[in-house]
């Protein structure tokens, strides 16, 4: 007879929750066939073991995915991404594929409400990022606020940076202002540019710059500006592929 916890984990899908060695379920079925889909053959047993950890660990360096053997949500919406484009990872870097392009004059409009609406042609990632942002607006200031947890009572700067790429997926965990220098590829992106510094950090997405301070309003929370901040003294850098 099944236990409680047996019956639940034979319920959920993918993606449901973070996955590591020494659990089972539905889900790491599912895992296991999907690693098996993108060229990375692994026994399809339902159990998380050494070598499914192994195989998760291949998929992450081919995938440009920190390497630690698990699978947390954003990895696993990844993994699906590849499996739904027939995407087969390889044990050599590929080209790095040029940014999506934004259509001519297609940016982002900042609403009377302070909240940004992404354009039609931005891809989902950017309009999940501008999203998760929209959400946070109404937040004040606070040092360190999104750094211990994701939903909290106010953010600073990288906090609420994080905040919005984890969103979109691209974060699994919050990075400081220096962490944001290293972030990511070199350069400015089409549609997201992170722009850190020892001191403080902000972002520009869809033409839309997403700050603490320097805004519009009166708030010192993080806010959507059309308004741009001197970037002297900032590393820019972007997603990839965006």
């Amino acid at each position: 007879m099944f236990s409680a916890a047996q019956a639940e984990a034979a319920r959920v899908t993918l993606g449901d929750r973070n996955l590591r060695q020494g659990m089972a379920g539905h889900d790491v079925r599912v895992l296991q066939d999907f690693l098996t889909r993108v060229g990375l053959d692994t026994s399809v047993d339902g159990h998380f073991g050494p070598a499914t950890a192994r195989r998760v660990k291949s998929w992450e360096r081919r995938s440009e995915r920190r390497v630690n053997g698990r699978v947390s949500r954003p990895d696993a919406r990844k993994l699906r991404g590849q499996v739904n484009a027939g995407v087969t990872v390889h044990s050599q870097p590929q080209p790095e594929a040029p940014p999506a392009q934004p259509a001519t004059g297609e940016k982002a409009v900042l609403n009377s409400d302070g909240k940004a609406t992404a354009p039609e042609s931005a891809p989902d990632i950017v309009k999940a990022v501008i999203a998760a942002g929209n959400r946070i607006i109404d937040k004040p200031y606070k040092y360190g606020g999104g750094h211990g947890k994701w939903e909290d009572s106010g953010y600073d700067c990288s906090g609420s940076m994080s905040y919005a790429l984890h969103g979109g997926g691209l974060l699994d965990e919050a990075l400081t202002s220096s962490g944001f220098s290293s972030w990511g590829k070199a350069g400015k992106g089409a549609w997201i540019t992170t722009y850190g510094s020892g001191g403080h950090s902000y972002m520009v997405v869809a033409g839309l710059r997403f700050d603490t301070g320097y805004n519009d309003s009166d708030s010192d929370g993080p806010d959507w500006s059309r308004k741009m901040r001197p970037s002297s003294g900032y590393t820019a850098r972007h997603p990839a592929g965006l």
